[in-house]
């Protein structure tokens, strides 16, 4: 569902975007605050005033050793992003966002062949576009500010402002050797644009040096009234300016900036080991200490480590090594979990073998967001025997896990929308064996309910949201969301609610959940949904996850700051009475929620 916007959403049901795979067609501004102007995408071959002349052009077929491969596909990644054509994730080593494919899009924009990307490369890339995209308001202010006028920022072709993008970010935030950064870069714009471009680069690249050299960046002094301060803070940690009023209007600047730092830090994953197969957290801790790659025990979940995508060379040696042996082999058992469409290079970027990785990625790996899933899992308290629905259950994160912990006795029903994602979910409960307690359903969930009389012990809605509670490991949606998407998340979550409602027997558990910190999708829902249901009633998290996470009103939330995992939301709700489901539906259906 590449490309869904938030209304296309509201008016499809597409349960698997938004909070999962939201990429718009359009890029919103660089930034917004003091600048309102965009940069016009499509002005790939157009060249500034008083630049020396067009773009070069080149039929030139053969490989070009002097451009660093690693920063030609980072740009031409970039400025696809731009475009809504990709989105800031690894590099897999098949398919759609593979190096050869990669490769082949530098070769059309570009006009020339580098040399293939090397396993160094590919983590270069994923480090260098997704720290770009996070850092891009930052950026874009440093860059117009040593531009000589603010007319040269705006006119600046997209390729041009993806090359400085990429200098400033090695040089400020990657403290990359100053001199190999200028050169490359210069040769990049000259190579791809034209000798005039790659001067400006020098001029502007060896500003920013002597600028960073005395410690007099040109940035933004917190001071004035709350819209200032708001749009200082966004230039300083790369957020749209909407974003930090609201966090400041909802937690203060001291608890706004910590969040900020969070979203801006490098992402940890996490790996959880399949006791179902007799292994136990020791036992994988043991197997990745004898590999060398670094990870950390999680604090909140035991059966988890956790590992910081991005930071570690490659220590393993690669091919038939004994090592490699039983790395796959503990990777067959145990399932490690990434935040989203996991990336079968993730094992390279984390400094482990690329090696058979796609094998290993269909047999092992799943889709999830370590917190977020083992303890909105535990809020639902999936028992043997138990039927449950997961509602919105692509890409199938948390319908495995509860799968795991029915042990054979009972039923899931996954729905979703999205049939190519809920096909992968049905081929990874093969793999997981636990297909035989897992069914999968193509549908609307609204029609769904209206059209089926049946009823669940627990019901799992993990809907559709902003996401904000996952900004770190997503370096785009930041820039992807807007205010006015609130209101229409708050009409889908609604209607959904309405829906999942209809499902939950009498004594029966219906859990809400997202992935967003916004009160106004999580609190502000679950009120609005009781006032329309009074056959329903909260019952508190508290037993079902560590105290910590339990909020004052009896919900599940985690939050980034003060838990140092993603940010989520879960409400536990039981139906206490029996209601006719046709009397319900009428009911439902033709009330306002004005929440």
């Amino acid at each position: 569902m590449e490309g869904a916007s938030v209304s296309s959403l509201c008016s499809h049901f597409l349960s698997s975007a938004l909070s999962k795979i939201p990429y718009p067609q359009k890029a919103h501004p660089p930034f917004s605050g003091p600048f309102h102007g965009s940069i016009p995408i499509a002005r790939i071959s157009t060249y500034f005033p008083g630049s020396p002349g067009p773009r070069k052009k080149s039929n030139d077929n053969t490989v070009n050793t002097e451009i660093s491969p690693h920063r030609a596909v980072s740009a031409v990644r970039l400025l696809r992003i731009d475009q809504g054509g990709a989105f800031a994730d690894l590099l897999n080593e098949k398919g759609r966002n593979s190096a050869k494919n990669e490769m082949g899009y530098v070769e059309r924009t570009l006009g020339f062949r580098t040399r293939d990307l090397d396993d160094r490369d590919i983590r270069l890339v994923t480090e260098i576009v997704g720290g770009t995209v996070r850092w891009r308001r930052y950026l874009d202010h440093l860059i117009m500010s040593l531009c000589k006028e603010e007319g040269m920022f705006r006119s600046m072709e997209p390729l041009l402002l993806q090359v400085l993008r990429i200098g400033f970010y090695e040089i400020i935030k990657l403290e990359m050797p100053p001199y190999a950064v200028v050169d490359e870069n210069v040769k990049l714009a000259k190579r791809a644009l034209r000798p005039g471009a790659g001067n400006l680069v020098n001029g502007i690249l060896r500003k920013l040096l002597s600028l960073k050299d005395t410690d007099s960046l040109p940035l933004p002094k917190v001071v004035g009234d709350d819209r200032s301060q708001a749009r200082a803070l966004a230039i300083i940690h790369s957020h749209p300016v909407w974003m930090v009023r609201r966090w400041i209007n909802l937690w203060g600047v001291e608890e706004s900036v910590k969040l900020m730092n969070w979203n801006n830090s490098n992402p940890y994953f996490g790996l959880r080991v399949n006791t179902a197969k007799g292994y136990t957290r020791i036992d994988l801790a043991n197997q990745l200490k004898s590999l060398k790659v670094p990870f950390e025990l999680s604090t909140y979940l035991k059966d988890f480590v956790r590992l910081q995508t991005g930071m570690q060379p490659a220590r393993v040696e690669f091919g038939t090594s004994t090592k490699w042996s039983s790395l796959r082999a503990l990777v067959r058992s145990w399932w490690p979990c990434l935040a989203t469409r996991l990336p079968e290079v993730a094992m390279g970027s984390l400094g482990l073998p690329r090696l058979q990785q796609p094998r290993l990625a269909r047999r092992s790996w799943q889709p999830c967001l370590v917190g977020c899933l083992r303890l909105v899992v535990s809020v639902v308290d999936p028992q043997p025997g138990d039927t449950i629905i997961d509602c919105c259950a692509a890409p199938g994160g948390k319908t495995l896990f509860m799968a795991s912990r029915l042990r054979g006795q009972g039923m899931i029903l996954a729905i979703d929308i999205n049939k190519g994602r809920l096909r992968i979910l049905k081929e990874t409960s093969r793999l997981h064996n636990v297909h035989n307690v897992v069914t999968t359903t193509n549908a609307d969930l609204r029609l769904y309910a209206e059209m089926h009389n049946i009823q669940f012990d627990k019901v799992l809605l993990d809907v559709p949201c902003s996401g904000l509670g996952v900004l770190s490991k997503r370096a785009d949606l930041r820039w992807n969301r807007r205010f006015e998407d609130f209101e229409q998340l708050k009409n889908l979550q609604d209607e959904l609610l309405n829906a999942a409602s209809m499902l939950v027997k009498p004594g029966g558990v219906l859990v809400y959940s997202t992935c967003s910190i916004d009160h106004h999708e999580n609190e502000g829902r679950v009120a609005a949904f009781l006032l329309r249901h009074p056959e329903f009633a909260v019952n508190s998290v508290d037993g079902y996850v560590p105290p910590e996470f339990v909020s004052e009103e009896g919900y599940y939330f985690s939050n980034p700051v003060k838990h140092c995992i993603d940010g989520s939301f879960a409400a536990r709700m039981v139906r206490l009475m029996e209601t006719n489901c046709l009397q319900v539906k009428e009911w439902l259906y033709g009330m306002p929620t004005n929440y």
